[in-house]
């Protein structure tokens, strides 16, 4: 008798693990946040210094919701920082200009909610591919299992590269000269 009630105990907690896990909102795979109880230090980002106008009748009048001297600007700061022209850059951060090169990438239509369309199947991929009961049971991380048939393999492509003639510089000698 107190076998079965011992079998219905772990039946019913079993049933009960299950049943917790199952309410899981997102699927995470790479359970990143497990354990962190701190500020994210990388979230923040500083405003530039302010700086005092030559002549305070040249400034423009002010635009609720608009841009600011000192507010942070990290797609021009990163153009500046690779050599380019941040001037380039309109207010929406996309680049004006070079449309032989934009008529050439938009050449078979332009998809203005691409980024929804890409975070909708990523999140239905990743909802399949959130591993096992127990692995998510325990917060095993199962990012690079779940992609690994999308990754890349840096050897074949390498040789790849090698046999079409490329320079590859960059890469480590192949097997033979190492």
């Amino acid at each position: 008798m107190k076998r079965v009630e011992a079998a219905g105990r772990a039946a019913l907690l079993l049933a009960l693990c299950v049943g917790v896990t199952a309410c899981s909102r997102t699927p995470d795979l790479m359970n990143t946040q497990r354990g962190q109880d701190t500020p994210d230090e990388f979230a923040i980002l500083p405003n530039k210094p302010i700086q005092q106008p030559e002549n305070y009748r040249d400034l423009p009048p002010p635009t609720p919701g608009g841009s600011n001297r000192a507010d942070a600007t990290p797609f021009k700061d990163a153009v500046a920082a690779l050599g380019g022209s941040p001037d380039r850059l309109n207010r929406t951060g996309e680049i004006r200009g070079e449309p032989g090169l934009i008529g050439h990438v938009t050449r078979f239509g332009l998809g203005r909610d691409i980024r929804t369309i890409l975070a909708k199947e990523d999140y239905e991929y990743r909802r399949k591919n959130d591993g096992r009961l127990l692995e998510r049971l325990f917060n095993v991380n199962v990012y690079y299992k779940a992609y690994r048939p999308q990754s890349l393999d840096q050897e074949a492509e390498l040789a790849r590269f090698r046999r079409a003639g490329a320079a590859t510089p960059s890469a480590p000698p192949s097997g033979e000269f190492q």
